[in-house]
């Protein structure tokens, strides 16, 4: 135990010494925590009671419906703006929303012609799909209010009509709630810090914790090992406790950090996060001292530990909730581990599940973590 502590302790100085790794260990993560964490932010601002979404309305004389389209846009988490006409800015760029009616909408309608409607929106991919479909809602109620108030009128559709309809209680009454504590989409800060944290840790080992161990192969260090008055089993366990020891420093800023500076809330169970979060960096330890046993060259350690660090992280929901991708994607999630250690953490911090509901992850961690170290001793050289 004594010259496994040995090697780790001068494992973790000598990375340590490395600017690159210090760069990525304890500067990029707060940089992407305020990047990816204020990008999506405002992502399920709608479903979950945020602030409403900007939305220019572009319709000439709309008439008395108006009111009526605006109350049902509203209902649906958007703050309308009404325009006879959209003129690009002084920038020269359109709002990034636009509803484009035809003009003289009330008269068309009360004459029965056809009114077409166009959506123009610049949001990301995650999020201009719910917007559609928050539109087509707020557009297809209004048209059910048209419809009911000419009925009961008889054909006479007018504004009156439309407030007494209103002012009506409804037969029947939807009440939509989330079930639990918070079974809310991740978002903003709460879906970056975990994913970030998660992502980072394996790509510093990946690369890193690899590489380091492919240079020592090569410039005959581990040889030397070789002949000192200590076992295989030693020098192993030396190896992956300094990498664990680096994966602990890196996930410990990242807290400390997302904490202080991003105001991240961690939910009621925090000892067990510390548990996920530990058999996270026993798992990416192994890793790295696997791929540096079996990478020959130190640019095959770079490039193979960046690409599954970056494929792992996308497949396993670290860049995004994994609640908004397609089915196959979230049944790939349950194969990887980043997806393990993130449904881990959501259950935890955004679910508030419980702390037994993370158990299952981390046994499953702790076994895959064991699976790649028996790999990694196998394939372990010195030279």
């Amino acid at each position: 135990m004594k010259n496994a502590l040995f090697i780790g302790w001068y494992d973790v100085r000598h990375q340590l010494r490395q600017g690159a790794t210090l760069v990525w260990v304890f500067i990029m993560p707060p940089v992407f925590f305020y990047f990816i964490g204020t990008v999506t932010g405002g992502f399920s601002g709608a479903m979950t009671g945020g602030s409403a979404t900007p939305l220019v309305i572009a319709a000439e004389a709309p008439g008395f419906l108006r009111e009526q389209i605006d109350m049902r846009l509203r209902d649906n988490g958007f703050a309308p703006e009404w325009r006879d006409e959209v003129v690009p800015d002084e920038n020269g760029e359109l709002p990034r929303r636009v509803l484009s009616l035809d003009a003289h909408l009330s008269d068309q309608v009360v004459a029965g012609e056809t009114v077409k409607a166009r959506f123009d929106t610049r949001a990301s991919a995650l999020s201009r799909n719910y917007e559609v479909i928050r539109i087509q809602r707020s557009l297809y109620t209004a048209l059910a209010d048209i419809v009911t108030a000419d009925v009961r009128r008889e054909g006479d559709l007018t504004a009156e009509a439309l407030i007494e309809l209103n002012g009506e209680t409804r037969v029947w009454q939807l009440d939509v709630a989330p079930a639990g504590e918070r079974q809310v989409i991740p978002s903003g800060f709460q879906q970056a810090i975990p994913g970030t944290l998660v992502m980072f840790t394996l790509l510093v080992l990946l690369t890193s914790g690899s590489s380091m161990l492919v240079v020592e192969r090569q410039q005959g260090l581990l040889r030397r090992l070789a002949y000192a008055p200590m076992s295989r089993t030693e020098v192993v366990a030396g190896k992956w406790g300094g990498r664990m020891v680096l994966a602990m420093l890196q996930i410990g800023s990242a807290v400390l950090i997302g904490t202080l500076v991003f105001d991240m809330q961690w939910g009621p169970d925090v000892p067990m996060i510390i548990v996920v979060l530990a058999s996270w960096a026993a798992f990416c330890a192994s890793a790295g001292l696997m791929l540096g046993s079996l990478a020959k060259t130190e640019g095959q350690a770079s490039g193979l530990g960046v690409l599954t660090a970056n494929v792992l992280a996308a497949l396993g929901g670290c860049w995004w909730p994994i609640e908004v991708t397609p089915a196959w994607m979230q049944n790939v999630q349950n194969f990887t581990p980043t997806g393990w250690t993130m449904d881990a953490l959501h259950k935890l911090i955004s679910f508030e599940a419980g702390a037994a509901s993370a158990i299952p992850y981390v046994v499953t961690l702790l076994l895959a973590s064991m699976l790649v170290m028996f790999i990694a001793t196998k394939r372990f050289k010195y030279e």
